[in-house]
């Protein structure tokens, strides 16, 4: 598929939106999501399956010569959008994206595992910390005899994952979690419909993917955070869409609360933040799709921006709410956990605001 030109959404991308929205709003209401998370049971395997293996979505930036749908992270986009909306707990980001373009960067000796993701009949995780911003360090398990030694914290959907893409002083290899060897240790998640966990490799049985990791992983951590940028803006968004219906729904001295000047101000400014989120956004789905030489500028330029508009307007969402955006029944407490957890993913703010002046050469804020 040739990508377009533009930022605007194409009818097609329109139509994978639709479809997508189509089937959260069947099977991922935010009572379904509370309820899976209560049970400490967050991952939805039943929508993962129809996302993947009915819609075809985990193999979008896999070429259809590799067994995927030779889309562009523009149609991913469109994807993480609407799954950011839903607070989706399903790993979209971390197989679909992260571990997938990390296997597209190690040519034919992933090829199988490729088939595999893109198909969604297995989930792959990459093994280092979900807070690695592109470019920085991480850590590396220890390689020989065919087997991997080591730790890592605070890897996200690790709990899901069927394999495991592992950096370590041998190349990137790939581990199944279900040959031995292979610990996951749950952490206390901020987001329970994305948790975290401690990977421990011992003597697990590790199959070499590529000489090298570092090359895979930039790619991959690259894409992943110009992609996490999209879930942001679908989450601000539906923040946004649902205070504005709750201030206009509910009165106070006999006026809808949404009509007070100093509430319209404050939904004024999300409003806009919003609007340029999204422009920084699709800029950088772009820049991914199309290959331009920019592409680092632009996930810098969507990440610096993207964390502090999501938290911004859950916080909005959850004050203006009211005390009923203080309880647990009330959604909005899924979409300021998943913003605040985003704004440490794959680089904070900060972060990518120092990456952003090197980029174009002014100093540091």
């Amino acid at each position: 598929m040739t990508p377009p030109s533009h930022l605007l959404h194409t009818e097609e991308e329109e139509a994978v939106r639709a479809a997508v929205r189509a089937l959260l709003a069947d099977r991922c209401d935010p009572a379904t999501v509370l309820a899976r998370t209560d049970a400490d049971a967050p991952y939805d395997r039943e929508l993962w399956k129809a996302l993947t293996e009915g819609m075809g979505l985990a193999g979008l930036l896999v070429p259809e010569d590799r067994g995927g749908q030779g889309a562009t992270h523009r149609e991913a986009a469109v994807v993480l959008e609407e799954l950011g909306r839903a607070v989706a707990p399903v790993p979209y980001l971390t197989s679909a994206v992260i571990a997938t373009e990390a296997l597209l960067a190690c040519g034919g000796a992933a090829a199988d595992l490729l088939a595999a993701l893109a198909s969604g009949r297995a989930v792959g995780v990459l093994a280092v910390p979900f807070a690695t911003a592109p470019g920085a360090a991480y850590p590396l398990a220890r390689h020989a005899d065919g087997v991997l030694r080591g730790e890592v914290t605070g890897v996200a959907d690790a709990g899901a994952a069927d394999v495991l893409l592992v950096p370590s002083d041998g190349g990137l290899c790939a581990v199944d979690t279900d040959r031995g060897g292979v610990t996951v240790t749950p952490l206390t998640s901020l987001d329970r419909t994305r948790p975290l966990a401690t990977v421990t490799f011992d003597a697990a049985p590790a199959r070499p993917l590529a000489p090298d990791a570092a090359a895979p992983v930039a790619l991959a951590l690259r894409a992943g955070a110009g992609l996490l940028a999209s879930e942001q803006l679908g989450l601000a968004e539906w923040c946004l869409a649902e205070t504005v219906r709750h201030t206009k729904e509910r009165h106070q001295f006999n006026r809808p609360v949404g009509s007070f000047q100093a509430l319209k101000h404050r939904l004024a400014q999300v409003w806009l933040d919003v609007v340029h989120l999204r422009a920084a956004a699709r800029n950088a789905a772009d820049a991914l799709a199309t290959g331009s030489d920019e592409p680092d500028l632009a996930t810098a330029l969507a990440q610096a921006y993207a964390s502090p508009v999501a938290v911004r307007a859950a916080e909005e969402a959850l004050q203006l709410h009211g005390g009923i955006g203080m309880t647990w029944e009330h959604p909005v407490h899924l979409a300021l956990k998943r913003a605040k957890a985003d704004s440490l993913a794959l680089g904070t703010a900060g972060r990518h605001k120092e990456a952003l002046a090197g980029l174009v050469a002014l100093p540091a804020p």
